[in-house]
């Protein structure tokens, strides 16, 4: 389903522009330390994470958001984190995003699953998989 390529960041002042990626259960990422925080946490509590790694600019990203902030609420054994590529973009760059949304599903920080793009099937189908 959709999916934005990455691009740069306008020059012009994109916070008019930002939506809700953060409601429901889901924790914004802001800093990497915010990231590290979250990680031990979950690692302490046994929990997978579910990361959205989305762009404000990105249509996908913002049709599918309200649909993730759902799932959160639905799936409290789960982690939901939501990263800004342009935010944190050297951050992000680490990950090796190259379109977004890119949802990455971490055990203990490392990746045990993905899905790019904007699928909502998909995405509540490995979620649902992975709370069992």
């Amino acid at each position: 389903m959709g999916n934005c390529w990455r691009k740069k960041r306008y020059s012009d002042d994109c916070s008019k522009h930002k939506i809700g990626f953060g409601s429901g259960n889901v924790s914004v990422i802001n800093t990497k330390e915010s990231w590290d925080e979250k990680l031990t946490e979950a690692s302490k509590n046994g929990k997978i994470v579910v990361v959205n790694f989305s762009a404000s600019w990105c249509g996908p990203c913002k049709s599918i958001a309200p649909f993730y902030c759902e799932l959160s609420e639905k799936y409290p054994s789960l982690m939901f984190l939501s990263v800004d590529v342009d935010e944190l973009a050297e951050f992000s760059s680490t990950w090796d995003i190259r379109a977004t949304p890119t949802f990455y599903f971490l055990r203990d920080g490392q990746q045990v699953d993905q899905i790019v793009g904007a699928n909502k099937s998909d995405l509540q189908k490995k979620i649902a998989s992975h709370a069992k």
